[in-house]
């Protein structure tokens, strides 16, 4: 596994004046709080979110220690996932629903952010999927939720993606950015915060980077329905919730309150999240308007995801395990 960034908050218990303990979550007692939550997720915008409540003791009536630690890639996650290692991190639906229905004990609990996809470019007359026709870009996470967003939305538009398009195959959002900046691809598919890096980075070297296409906006033309791409939430394994299915309830609890936190002040949530993702907090806290952060229960956000599935799968059905996830997959 590559080398990853930890954030560490150790709590401490507020004492009233006869030395009681007063946790911040009245549905546990200090007997139930556990030694070590781990969390994980991707160095993108609900990671922010995660890293916040870290640091700000939001767990700290939960466990003795919370930790949080970002994976790289969907292989790293699911390598994870499948070792053990990661029992509770931000997770892409779809694959999510692919591994749930491919028989991993795997639950979504939430969702963080309804989408934050974007493609951006120094030609301002891209304004749609269909005037990226003949044109060159750059795509990460091929056969992953980036990838096959795009691909729906190209074939959508008409497009052949293989003979209407020249298309880079990127390692991750940051390559893809990378490469429009080197000037090898004349658009990039991007999620944030490496979108704003794109733009920001290409403003110092002179260049005119802009987002010019919002992908949750052509998503809901696509669909027919709201803006709403669900795009990524907390997930968790069945080994965690052997042991911590009660504690659920309250960290979807600390969560919708980080969100609130983060949204409010973007600056201090991103001083707080700067070593764990190991982005620069000026950078982080200018993408957070952008990444579209929410904190909505899986069963509540239902209707909505099971759309994205629906159109993510298309006529291939093995995108997402075969079948939409039942009713055991939402926690």
């Amino acid at each position: 596994m590559s080398k990853i960034h930890d954030l560490t908050r150790r709590s401490a218990l507020s004492l009233l004046a006869g030395g009681a303990a007063t946790p911040l979550l009245p549905s546990l007692t200090l007997a139930d709080k556990i030694d070590t939550l781990a969390l994980f997720g991707p160095p993108a915008g609900p990671s922010v979110t995660l890293a916040h409540a870290v640091a700000s003791g939001g767990f700290s009536a939960l466990a003795a220690n919370a930790t949080f630690t970002a994976w790289r890639n969907p292989d790293e996650l699911r390598a994870g996932l499948t070792s053990g290692s990661i029992g509770l991190s931000v997770v892409p639906v779809q694959a999510a629903a692919n591994l749930y229905n491919r028989g991993f004990p795997i639950r979504l609990a939430n969702i963080m952010t309804d989408g934050l996809l974007y493609i951006i470019s120094e030609a301002p007359e891209i304004k749609s999927i269909s005037d990226l026709k003949g044109r060159s870009i750059a795509v990460p996470f091929r056969g992953d939720t980036p990838e096959i967003i795009f691909g729906q939305l190209v074939s959508h538009a008409g497009l052949n993606a293989e003979e209407d398009l020249q298309i880079t195959y990127a390692g991750s959002p940051i390559e893809a950015m990378q490469l429009l900046l080197a000037g090898k691809v004349e658009a990039a598919l991007t999620a944030e915060p490496s979108t704003t890096a794109g733009i920001l980075r290409g403003r110092k070297a002179g260049k005119k980077i802009a987002r010019v296409i919002n992908i949750q906006d052509a998503w809901g033309e696509m669909t027919d329905a709201a803006p709403v791409l669900p795009q990524a939430g907390l997930a968790v394994t069945g080994a965690f919730m052997e042991t911590g299915s009660e504690m659920i309830p309250d960290i979807l609890k600390v969560l919708r309150t980080a969100t609130s936190e983060v949204l409010e002040d973007p600056g201090k949530a991103a001083e707080q999240a700067t070593g764990a993702l190991g982005l620069p907090a000026a950078l982080l806290a200018a993408s957070v308007p952008h990444c579209n952060l929410v904190a909505r229960n899986a069963v509540e956000a239902r209707a909505d995801i099971e759309r994205m599935l629906k159109a993510m799968a298309g006529k291939d059905m093995a995108r997402i395990g075969g079948k939409l996830p039942d009713n055991k997959f939402y926690t």
